[in-house]
C-alpha cells in the first residue's frame, strides 16, 4: 500500500521521541514540529475572500483556520504547512499525484470525487443562496428573482439550476465574483449567487462590509470535505481534530471572524456538522 507523507511524517516523530527518551541527542535539532520537521502539503483556494485567500506571504479565511487547526492536531505547527493553490478543476489531480496531503478548498463530497479521492468531514456545510445590497427588501429568496437580474461566473451550475426553475429571471455572466460585486454596488444587476458562505466571505472583506448580505434563505446542500488521497491512513484523526475544533467554540469562532458584518448564519439544522465515518 503506498503511504502518504504524513503517515511518513508520523513514523518519524515516533522514531524521533524513541531515541530522546533512551537518551539520545536531539537529532532534530531546535524548532521542529512534532511531525519531525517535515512540511504538510494543504490545498486551498488563493482567490476566495473569508474562505481561503491569499495577500502576499499571508493566508486568511475559514477553510485556513480549519486546516491549521487540523494540521496541529496531527503534529504540525504553522510554520511547517506548505499552502498550494487548489482550483476547483485540479483538485482530484492534485490528490491523485500527490502534489497535495490534503485539501480544504470548498471541497464538497460527491460519489463521483469518491471514486477518485477519499474524504474526511464534513466540516461545513453550505447551501446556495442570493447576495444583494444590505438595503435591499424586496428579495427573499429565488421566487423573488422573476423579471430581475442576478449574476454569477460564467460556467457557474449555481445560475442555471436557477434560471431553469425561475425562467423569468435574466442571467448575468461574468469572469469572476469580484466582477458581479461591482454591478451590484452600482445596481446594473440585483444578486449575485453561489453556496452562502463564499457569498459571505466576499460581503465580509474590508471593502465591502456594509454594502452587502446574504439573503439567508439557502435552497441547496453542500458538504464541505477534506480532501484525502485515497490511500490514506489519517481519515479517523482528520475527524477528530475536526469534532474537536467544533466542541472547543474555535469553529464557531473562525467562522464568524470570516463572516463579520454580513449578517451570515449558516443553516443550524444542518452545522455545525458531525463527520462521516471514514470509508
Amino acid at each position: 500500500m503506498r503511504k502518504n507523507r504524513i503517515a511518513l511524517a508520523s513514523m518519524a516523530a515516533v522514531a524521533a521521541l524513541t531515541l530522546s527518551a533512551c537518551g539520545g541527542s536531539d537529532a532534530g535539532g531546535e524548532g521542529e514540529g512534532e511531525a519531525g520537521g517535515e512540511n504538510v502539503r494543504i490545498g486551498i483556494k488563493f482567490d476566495q475572500p473569508g474562505l481561503g485567500f491569499q495577500e502576499g506571504s499571508e493566508y486568511t479565511g475559514f477553510d485556513v483556520d480549519v486546516a491549521k487547526y487540523v494540521a496541529n492536531e496531527l503534529g504540525y505547527s504553522e510554520d511547517q504547512i506548505e499552502w498550494v493553490s487548489a482550483p476547483s478543476a485540479n483538485r482530484e489531480t492534485l490528490l491523485e499525484t500527490n502534489g497535495v496531503d490534503m485539501i480544504f478548498a470548498t471541497y464538497s463530497i460527491t460519489d463521483e470525487r469518491k471514486e477518485r479521492v477519499a474524504f474526511a468531514g464534513p466540516y461545513f456545510v453550505a447551501g446556495q443562496d442570493l447576495l444583494v445590497r444590505a438595503d435591499e427588501e424586496s428579495i427573499s429568496g429565488p421566487e423573488d428573482l422573476e423579471g430581475k437580474q442576478l449574476c454569477s461566473v460564467t460556467g457557474s451550475t449555481s445560475a442555471t439550476k436557477l434560471k431553469d426553475l425561475h425562467p423569468g429571471i435574466n442571467l448575468v455572466e461574468q469572469g469572476g465574483y469580484a466582477d458581479c460585486l461591482g454591478l451590484l454596488e452600482t445596481g446594473s444587476i440585483d444578486a449575485i449567487t453561489t453556496d452562502d458562505i463564499i457569498l459571505a466571505g466576499l460581503a465580509a472583506t474590508e471593502a465591502n462590509k456594509g454594502k452587502f448580505k446574504v439573503v439567508g434563505n439557502t435552497f441547496s446542500e453542500e458538504r464541505y470535505g477534506v480532501g484525502l488521497p485515497q490511500e490514506n491512513d489519517i481519515c479517523e484523526d482528520v475527524n477528530a481534530a475536526i469534532t474537536k475544533m467544533i466542541e472547543e467554540g474555535a469553529w464557531e469562532e473562525a467562522l464568524k471572524a470570516n463572516t463579520e458584518g454580513t449578517g451570515y448564519e449558516p443553516n443550524s439544522e444542518l452545522n455545525p456538522p458531525t463527520p462521516d465515518a471514514c470509508a
